[in-house]
């Protein structure tokens, strides 16, 4: 990445040429002088661009990287902060490597994942004066394509998941909101690449990405191209869906062509009209919520699955619900089953119960090509409509759209839509789209966030886990172990298994600190928990170390990690028994068992124990009684020699707690 190698020489000069920048709003682009985001008419409302005033809020900090974890355990991950627009892909050979571009203040960023948890900034040497509206795709080999420019899209292609990039390549020609697809399939036109821009030009490569023919144009009077790519019958990929955009602000039609030979010709489907009203159109011709523009933008995904629905095709939009301007819009989903020809009634994919009170809109989805989920994520207003408190919300369908999963609430914290605040009855920018991604097991979004005031780049997964650590320090002997407990208190439609695994930093000078999962390193059933180990040989330094603990899915997604604080102390000193923050109990271990087990529990203040066991009937078999016992970890042994095999359960009694779980005994 071109850095600005520009100085001002001569105070009075310096101030000068500030003053002109802060008040037209034009900024240096990546040390190449002015750049044209700024040559068009702001007052027109089918342009879709940046504006002057959205660029005087911009602050730019691509290092700027955290996790927000909430009270109840869920992560948000913070990537930078830049400005609007962060489209999102995932690479189909590793569900782990995710890659999106963002609108800056000097043009845009880059952000990739290789592990699913850390985030890192990297640009090519983009082209002089070629800004926004960036747009990825990963192709089946693993090589990234992440393009951009809103007047003739460039394409920067990586073989590394967007750690470096190659030189740029021009895709196509136009003058607003471009995008871009890729065939993922084994079929004959697999890895072929397509790219659309406004006004409607169409162009592709059939190879790689390293050069570009425009095979077709079509009337796009609005912006909002879209490409998918599906099956045409047995063909894998042989069916190419493009959807143009035009007629009116508040009344859009949604023209759709279809190509059947990898994007060389293609044949109208249909047009379909649709209400256009999202909010309210205000007297700049733009519409807006709480005067932030909007606009339906068509987005399509096609079903690339061998399910029932292969080659469904789905297209997504928000729009006001009942139609007419000043009305709140929802998300909207129609599907066709003969590649665009006719299309199902619409169908509204949010659940609240009011949705004629609260603004639902800004959707983004993501057709997985193996299970055929489709994911849909939008902002939401549902907690506090008066005051537009935004959230992003996602949700599901696994039968092609004839029901949802509960619509899920992705953001761990709210904020006012827009942010910065907009002024009425004008073109305010804060992004005109963002991403989503996904794998077989979960899906990623990314959205600007505004709850710091600010073009934070927000991400989540969803389905998601909770994750909890307790306590939060341990202290430990340096010839003696301690234990800590990971828990998983809550999940968002997760059912998958989460894996844990851990390690201390940093080496100690001598001895050494291993960490040990005593009942496994697993769980499957939620809310559950499990005991982490902390071990110390003996003549293990004394000092301060982080134990850090990691949880995955079944295929490494979600990611989320967790850190403890360990005091070792020196020889003869005795560990500290922490005192836990709340009640747990455990999953017995082994488990099956035969016939002894181990059960762990922790308890949050001093008080009496018993432990009970029932057989399936519930039907109590033994109680243990254990007295009074202090807080903190605790387990005890339950031998089972005279029982027959079978399902079995023990349940926790104190003064205040009871817990239930279930085991079973295998002769």
């Amino acid at each position: 990445m071109k850095k600005s190698n520009k100085f001002f020489k001569g105070s009075l000069t310096g101030f000068l040429i500030l003053l002109i920048l802060s008040v037209v709003g034009v900024e240096i682009f990546q040390g190449q002088g002015e750049d044209s985001r700024f040559n068009y008419d702001e007052s027109d409302p089918l342009i879709d661009r940046p504006t002057r005033e959205a660029y005087q809020h911009v602050i730019n900090k691509s290092d700027n990287f955290d996790i927000i974890t909430d009270a109840e355990g869920y992560d948000n991950f913070q990537i930078g902060v830049d400005f609007a627009e962060q489209m999102l892909v995932s690479n189909p050979r590793n569900p782990q490597n995710m890659q999106f571009g963002v609108n800056g203040g000097v043009g845009q960023n880059a952000y990739y994942t290789i592990n699913g948890h850390d985030w890192i900034n990297s640009n090519p040497n983009y082209v002089s004066n070629i800004c926004c509206d960036p747009w990825s795709a990963f192709d089946s080999l693993g090589v990234l394509h992440y393009g951009s420019g809103v007047t003739g899209q460039y394409v920067y292609n990586s073989t590394n998941g967007g750690a470096t990039y190659g030189p740029p390549i021009l895709t196509v020609s136009g003058n607003d909101r471009n995008t871009m697809a890729a065939d993922q399939t084994n079929g004959p036109y697999s890895n072929y690449l397509y790219a659309a821009i406004t006004p409607g030009n169409f162009s592709r490569s059939t190879d790689g990405g390293l050069t570009w023919s425009q095979t077709y144009a079509s009337s796009n009077t609005i912006p909002g191209v879209m490409i998918a790519v599906g099956p045409n019958g047995p063909v894998q990929g042989g069916c190419v869906m493009y959807v143009t955009n035009t007629g009116t602000s508040s009344n859009v039609t949604y023209t759709f062509h279809r190509s059947t030979d990898g994007g060389t010709t293609f044949s109208q489907m249909s047009s379909l009209t649709v209400a256009g009203y999202v909010g309210t159109l205000n007297s700049a011709g733009r519409l807006v919520i709480n005067n932030g523009r909007t606009r339906p933008y068509p987005m399509i995904a096609m079903d690339n699955s061998y399910g029932p629905h292969r080659g469904r095709f789905y297209l997504v939009y928000a729009s006001n619900e009942p139609v007419g301007n000043g009305n709140k819009p929802d998300i909207i989903l129609q599907y066709s089953d003969d590649q665009g020809a006719t299309w199902s009634p619409r169908i509204t994919v949010n659940d609240n119960a009011n949705p004629e009170l609260s603004d639902q809109w800004f959707p983004a989805i993501w057709c997985e090509k193996e299970t055929g989920r489709l994911y849909i994520k939008w902002y939401d207003t549902r907690e506090n409509p008066a005051t537009y408190a935004v959230n992003v919300y996602a949700t599901y369908t696994d039968d092609g759209g004839a029901t949802f999963a509960p619509n899920q609430k992705l953001t761990t914290q709210s904020w006012t839509y827009p942010s910065p605040a907009c002024s009425p009855n004008t073109n305010c920018y804060r992004g005109d789209y963002d991403g989503m991604t996904a794998n077989t097991k979960t899906s990623f979004s990314v959205w600007y966030d505004g709850r710091s005031n600010s073009y934070q780049n927000i991400g989540a997964y969803f389905p998601d886990y909770a994750f909890k650590v307790n306590p939060a320090t341990i202290n430990i002997n340096n010839s003696n172990f301690t234990t800590f407990n990971a828990i998983i208190p809550s999940v968002k439609l997760f059912t998958d298994v989460v894996t844990f695994s851990g390690t201390v930093t940093p080496t100690p000078a001598s001895g050494a600190l291993t960490v040990s999962f005593p009942n496994g390193n697993t769980l499957s059933n939620y809310p559950d928990s499990l005991l982490v180990r902390v071990n110390a040989a003996p003549g293990t330094t004394a000092g301060a170390y982080t134990v850090t603990l990691k949880s995955t899915g079944s295929n490494g997604t979600p990611v989320h990690i967790r850190t403890v604080s360990l005091n070792v102390g020196l020889v003869g000193v005795e560990g500290v028994n922490e005192i836990p923050s709340a009640y747990f109990l455990l999953q017995n271990y082994p488990n099956p068992f035969n016939p002894t087990t181990k059960i762990d529990y922790i308890l949050k203040n001093k008080t009496n124990v018993s432990m009970k066991i029932f057989d399936a009937k519930g039907s109590l078999i033994q109680t243990m009684e254990r007295g009074v016992q202090n807080a903190g970890n605790h387990s005890v042994e339950f031998v089972a020699s005279d029982l027959p095999s079978g399902v079995y359960y023990y349940r926790l009694e104190t003064d205040d707690f009871t817990d239930t779980k279930q085991m079973i005994l295998l002769k």
